[in-house]
């Protein structure tokens, strides 16, 4: 009997354990300026360093981030153009990896993201996603 008492509160505990580190409350030093692309396997994203890149001119093209997807990521120049404001920080992450390593294609943005470094890609992708949210959800609409 007090064997099984003491291993139902061990098991309790470990669960307790378990769900805190995989929802992430175990990690509160982060604070409000990082993000982290985890899934992505980059480091954690700066969103003040993020914001500056994404009004930086790019090499490639002579464009930033802004000049074609608009303020906030949320005023595409091109009806075309993703709005970017408040989408997956780890979804921005994949896609810009993707175009730079070519594994996806776009004209300008294979070329945009050829220069960028984990970090910097990391941080685009914490500005893009902590801007505010123009998506919306297209179940229903036919």
């Amino acid at each position: 009997m007090i064997r099984s008492i003491r291993f139902g509160r061990v098991a309790a505990a470990s669960l307790i354990v378990c769900a805190l580190v995989a929802c992430g409350g175990a990690d509160e030093a982060q604070g409000p300026q990082a993000s982290a692309s985890s899934s992505a396997g980059l480091p954690d994203g700066r969103i003040a360093e993020g914001e500056t890149q994404a009004n930086a001119k790019g090499p490639a093209t002579g464009q930033s981030c802004i000049d074609c997807h608009g303020a906030d990521g949320n005023v595409p120049l091109d009806a075309s153009y993703p709005k970017l404001g408040g989408q997956y920080a780890d979804y921005l992450a994949h896609a810009l990896r993707q175009y730079r390593d070519g594994r996806r294609e776009h004209a300008l943005m294979s070329q945009q993201a050829s220069h960028l470094t984990d970090q910097q890609i990391a941080d685009l992708a914490a500005y893009f996603g902590s801007r505010p949210s123009q998506l919306r959800d297209l179940h229903g609409v036919h």
